[in-house]
């Protein structure tokens, strides 16, 4: 983690999940909550890591759990989720599959039709940092 006390922002990276593909950080930490940049379907290189949508949304969860676990926290103490989907007919699977996740209460959570480019799903968090 790279701290910067000027702002009280603290920037989290690791190699344990895809390196940022622009100008933005893994996540940032600021005020006791972890604000982590959307993640999808890619591997370690940030190479889409492309299969069935349960496949690419288990992919892009280990991607957001390997920066939770790298700032000292877990996805399960998320408190807002932003899921963005290529294609709605996916929403019922996608509620599924947080439902075997996630424990309640489960987060709040924003879901987006976007126009990914060539992958099926991509996830945004803010989790509560542990005291």
């Amino acid at each position: 983690m790279k701290g910067n006390e000027k702002v009280g922002l603290t920037q989290v990276q690791t190699n344990n999940a895809p390196p940022p593909a622009g100008t933005y950080s893994q996540a940032i930490i600021a005020n006791g909550l972890l604000f982590i940049a959307g993640q999808g379907p890619f591997d370690l290189q940030g190479v889409r890591d492309l299969g069935t949508f349960r496949h690419e949304m288990l992919v892009t969860l280990k991607n957001l759990e390997a920066i939770a676990e790298a700032a000292g926290a877990s996805i399960h103490s998320a408190v807002r989720f932003g899921v963005y989907l290529k294609d709605m007919a996916n929403f019922k699977e996608m509620n599924e599959i947080f439902t075997e996740y996630l424990k309640p209460p489960y987060p709040a959570r924003t879901t987006i039709p976007v126009n990914l480019n060539n992958f099926q799903i991509e996830i945004d968090v803010v989790i509560r940092m542990p005291d």
